[in-house]
C-alpha cells in the first residue's frame, strides 16, 4: 500500500507507525507486569490475577504449588476454538484438542513439553477440560531452554476460577482480561513475576 500525501514528512521519511494486532510495529513492547500481591500490570491498566497457592518463588520445584519469579517470553497461545470461535493473537497460536496436554512427569523426556495423549490418558496436564480454567492458555518461558526435570513445568497465563482462587503455580486471568492483554501485547513482550 503506498503512503497518503499526510504519511511523508518535509524530509521525504514515510511515518510507518501502522497498528497491526493491537500494537504499533515501532513502539517498544511493554512487559507484562505481575506483582506478588495479585496485580497484574500491563498497558497503564491494572488487573486482578490469582496466583500460584504456594505464593511467588525464586526457587520453583515441581509441586511446590508457587509462581516462579523471573522475565518469561511468551511461546506460544493455545485455545479452545469450540467455545470461543475463531481468535488472532500477535503469538503462535493453536487450537487445543482433546489430545493436548503438557508433560509434567520428571522421569519422562519430553518433561515441560506439549505433547499428545490417547484420550483416556489421565496423567499428565490435560488442556482439554470440562471447566473453563483453559480455554486459553498461555505457554511461558519457565524452565524450557532446555527443561531441567523437577525445576518446574507447565507455568501458564490462564483463565482464573470463580473468585480468583490460587492456582498450581499459574497466573490466571479473568477471561476478558486475559483477551486484552493478549490482543494488546507485542510478540516479544516478557512476563515478569516480581515479589
Amino acid at each position: 500500500m503506498l503512503p497518503s500525501l499526510a504519511d511523508v514528512n518535509l524530509t521525504g521519511d514515510v511515518d510507518m507507525n501502522i497498528p497491526t494486532h493491537g500494537h504499533r510495529d515501532t513502539t517498544p513492547p511493554q512487559d507484562i507486569v505481575v506483582h506478588g500481591d495479585g496485580t497484574l500490570v500491563f498497558d497503564g491498566h491494572k488487573y486482578r490475577c490469582a496466583l500460584g497457592k504456594g505464593g511467588v518463588t525464586n526457587d520453583k520445584a515441581e509441586g511446590d504449588m508457587a509462581t516462579p519469579i523471573g522475565s518469561f517470553a511468551i511461546r506460544s497461545v493455545y485455545y479452545r476454538k469450540d467455545k470461543l470461535g475463531e481468535l488472532h493473537f500477535p503469538f503462535r497460536t493453536h487450537f487445543i484438542t482433546k489430545h493436548d496436554a503438557w508433560c509434567d512427569d520428571v522421569n519422562d523426556v519430553r518433561y515441560n513439553t506439549h505433547i499428545v495423549i490417547p484420550k483416556d490418558t489421565t496423567h499428565d496436564e490435560a488442556l482439554w477440560r470440562e471447566d473453563d480454567v483453559y480455554d486459553i492458555v498461555v505457554v511461558l518461558g519457565y524452565n524450557d531452554d532446555p527443561p531441567t526435570p523437577g525445576k518446574g513445568s507447565a507455568i501458564f497465563m490462564h483463565v482464573a476460577r470463580e473468585g480468583y482462587t490460587p492456582t498450581a503455580g499459574c497466573i490466571a486471568l479473568a477471561r476478558e482480561d486475559l483477551l486484552k492483554v493478549l490482543q494488546e501485547a507485542h510478540p516479544s513482550s516478557q512476563v515478569v513475576v516480581q515479589p
